[in-house]
């Protein structure tokens, strides 16, 4: 690729992601509530392996070590959600007075090494007692997200600045209450129209209400970024596709922000399914001018044709998931094609470029400051003899996405961060401890940090403020590993 700025701009946050439910454990300790994620976890067969985030990478208990992990790899901001059900057990009511005293915990060991925080307060983990009562479909879910919201903030509003309101809303949606794949495992795809739309509410519901508790305040939501291609540029039935599943994916979640209300296009596509009659009045015009810096989330790029003889319904929701039914309502005859070139264990592409050219995108159609909330890659990584742990091609990948990075913001983009998935590796929701993200490898037996050669390349990428050679990875770090 073309070598872009050759270091990051003054300012620019270096930092990783995690999520509760995937690190932190003691799901029944703490006075912490189940979730959605705890009862799928727990229904034999949802889960690869049959495993859980009981105990997960027990951060609630090595938090002090894991800081202090962050801190020597060079990190200045850490991006982690804060647990509903550990807060608000019952998703209403009362606080719990020990959720709040781990994360003041966390956060004190934060301040000690100079990490800031970007905290995400709804990370899929739905208190369980919300979606017996209907979860996301269900209109009331949206203000109990809101109070929830402004009690978390009152609570911590002098200790953090950045705050997400929600974490990729399609996966919420249209994983949870179409394809089924993840909690709460429903596959009902006009309710899972509903949930998006009263995710979409709660996120500016919860932005007036943080900005009324810290009007200084960054409010951000996060969404996964789709980048559709057509299989034949020539055939419009595969543009059409390409259309559809933007609608669906991307512009769903931004355009009631930035403009007010929803595509037109999507509305005809989703039309059988449902009538909209879920929004009310005054809805679209309470989200509208609530994203301070969106959160852009990237994996991989997509390509798709028009197949009039697919049935959706058989399962393929072109997202590499566990799925039973179709994650796109209203684009049942969108097929997702197989992808050349190399890919990670989850089946996933690796396209710097569809990265970049969506940065650019971005930028244009929101006129918003931009932050990378997650971006990196999962490979089986195997343990050397002499204990390093050799992964050079996520050293790739994430090479070539930081370029991509400093492309973008050559080209007028501004990006104010790159936040790596993951810390460490961690429950993979329905693929359990399956598959491994992390800078960091746990061995799920002792639940050992042991450092990859991708840590050792991002701290010295952290210390230069330039993107370091693939080939110098192996070379950096000491022997034997780093392990916490």
């Amino acid at each position: 690729m073309t070598a872009p700025l050759s270091e990051f701009p003054p300012g620019f946050l270096f930092g990783a992601s995690t999520a509760s439910y995937q690190i932190e454990g003691a799901t029944k300790e703490g006075g912490r509530g189940p979730s959605i994620w705890d009862t799928r976890a727990a229904t034999e067969g949802l889960i690869l392996g049959g495993d859980t985030g009981d105990v997960a990478d027990d951060h609630y208990h090595r938090y002090v070590d894991d800081v202090a992990a962050m801190a020597e790899m060079g990190l200045n901001a850490y991006r982690f959600s804060m647990a509903w059900p550990r807060i608000q057990p019952n998703g209403t009511g009362d606080v719990n007075p020990e959720g709040f005293a781990f994360y003041h915990r966390l956060l004190d060991e934060m301040d000690k090494h100079g990490i800031e925080p970007l905290v995400t307060l709804y990370h899929w983990d739905l208190p369980q007692a919300l979606e017996d009562a209907g979860g996301w479909p269900n209109r009331d879910t949206a203000y109990r997200f809101e109070a929830y919201a402004r009690r978390t903030v009152e609570e911590f509003k002098d200790r953090v600045k950045r705050w997400t309101t929600l974490n990729e809303p399609w996966c919420s949606s249209f994983l949870g209450y179409a394809a089924g794949s993840h909690a709460p495992s429903r596959t009902e795809p006009a309710l899972a129209l509903a949930a998006a739309h009263h995710l979409n509410l709660a996120h500016g519901l919860a932005y007036h209400a943080i900005k009324e508790v810290a009007p200084d305040a960054e409010v951000s939501i996060v969404n996964n970024c789709h980048v559709p291609r057509p299989w034949n540029w020539a055939n419009p039935g595969d543009v059409d596709a390409c259309r559809q599943i933007d609608a669906l994916a991307n512009r769903i979640f931004v355009e009631p922000f930035v403009h007010g209300r929803y595509p037109e296009d999507l509305l005809e596509d989703t039309r059988d399914l449902t009538d909209w009659s879920f929004i009310q009045p005054g809805d679209l015009d309470l989200m509208k001018d609530t994203v301070d810096i969106f959160g852009i989330n990237y994996y991989s790029s997509h390509i798709v044709r028009r197949n009039d003889s697919l049935d959706r319904r058989m399962g393929n929701d072109g997202h590499g998931s566990l799925g039973r039914g179709s994650a796109w309502p209203g684009a049942d005859h969108v097929e997702f094609m197989p992808v050349m070139g190399p890919k990670t264990t989850m089946g996933w592409n690796m396209d710097w470029s569809a990265f970049h050219g969506h940065l650019l995108r971005m930028q244009r159609d929101t006129g918003k400051p931009l932050m990378v909330t997650e971006n990196g890659a999962s490979f089986d990584d195997v343990v050397e003899r002499d204990g390093r742990i050799h992964d050079v091609q996520r050293v790739q990948y994430l090479h070539d996405h930081m370029q991509a990075v400093l492309l973008a913001i050559e080209d007028g983009v501004d990006v104010r961060g790159y936040m790596i998935w993951s810390l460490m590796d961690n429950f993979e929701w329905s693929y359990g401890f399956s598959k491994r993200f992390g800078l960091m490898r746990v061995d799920y037996d002792t639940l050992e940090r042991t450092w990859k050669d991708s840590a050792y390349w991002y701290q010295e990428t952290i210390r230069t403020r330039q993107v370091t050679p693939v080939e110098k990875a192996p070379t950096l770090g000491s022997t034997p590993p780093k392990a916490f």
